[in-house]
């Protein structure tokens, strides 16, 4: 299977009891293109990175799997979106 080489990443103010079918509540905070390590991280997803961010993505569900914001963890009230990135020309997929 083939993964993507890169992805966005934004994170967002997170809502109590919020679902994959709420509305986004609010814009980010952050946002960062990651770009695949070729490694696999300890979650068991390929791992991916840039701009102070460091992902295991998922591929098939573009879930965040484990994730380190400038080498800490996400800060509480955070939740991170995902978001393809075409590789070849940068615009989202």
């Amino acid at each position: 299977m083939s993964h993507p080489q890169s992805y966005e990443i934004l994170l967002v103010p997170a809502v109590a009891g919020e679902s994959d079918d709420d509305a986004e509540p609010g814009g980010p905070v952050r946002s960062a293109t990651v770009s695949a390590t070729g490694e696999t991280g300890a979650s068991g997803y390929p791992r991916y990175a840039g701009e102070g961010i460091v992902a295991d993505i998922d591929p098939a569900t573009h879930a965040v799997e484990a994730l380190l914001v400038d080498g800490a963890e996400l800060a509480y009230g955070l939740s991170a979106r995902v978001g393809e990135k075409n590789a070849e020309t940068g615009a989202d997929a």
